[in-house]
């Protein structure tokens, strides 16, 4: 993932520990693959608030970095054992949000607007199965929901709203698959872009939901 640099900031969510984490009861869960969890993690924890106008209301509580593979995956993955590419793990970040101040359908959404979709098993510079694009459905619901927004961004792509300059191709290799068991990675890798702000990432921003779909906004809440 590349050397990072010194500095701190601070995200506007819950910092729990990992095992804290996975001990909340409060909220929903949401668990995604983007590429390296760290921007993943970065651009739900600090920028969800900021594209989705909930500054300030708590709609996205807490966030962890972690792996998700295939029923029958090795448990308790190693990170370095994740990045040889032979575990069938993904690095995925694992969101808990208040879903009277978001939907799933907005968390989801968000997905499209800082990766590439097209490009599978790959985010720029990272190559590997780990860096899929993936979205692990906890429900027949949220199943559902993601398949909805898969739809609508290939259509997007199809008719040209999304273009060649914010994804490589034409089609989306975006995975929609039943959530198995999170595997959180140690903390030095939790909110580890908060922690050195300037380093390595691959995210940026792709394009604002509202100006690609307009009038597609959420509805009030």
């Amino acid at each position: 993932m590349g050397n990072a640099l010194s500095g701190s900031e601070r995200w506007p969510v819950r910092h729990e520990s990992a095992k804290a984490f996975a001990a909340m009861a409060e909220g929903e869960t949401l668990t995604v693959g983007a590429g390296c969890y760290w921007g993943t993690e970065k651009w739900y924890a600090k920028h969800f608030a900021e594209d989705w106008k909930t500054n300030g209301d708590g709609a996205v509580l807490a966030t962890a970095v972690g792996f998700m593979g295939p029923p029958g995956v090795k448990p308790n993955p190693t990170y370095r054992e994740v990045c040889s590419g032979t575990t069938g793990h993904v690095e995925v970040c694992q969101i808990r949000y208040d879903s009277t101040k978001t939907t799933y359908e907005d968390l989801v959404s968000h997905l499209f607007t800082f990766h590439d979709p097209t490009t599978a098993n790959r985010q720029g510079n990272d190559v590997g199965s780990q860096y899929a694009s993936v979205i692990f459905t906890h429900d027949e619901t949220q199943k559902e929901t993601a398949e909805k927004v898969v739809r609508k961004v290939q259509g997007a792509l199809e008719s040209g709203k999304i273009t060649n300059f914010q994804y490589a191709n034409k089609t989306v290799k975006t995975r929609v698959e039943h959530a198995t068991t999170f595997y959180p990675a140690h903390e030095a890798h939790q909110k580890y872009l908060e922690k050195k702000p300037e380093g390595y990432c691959n995210h940026r921003r792709r394009f604002r939901w509202e100006d690609v779909f307009v009038g597609d906004r959420r509805d009030e809440l």
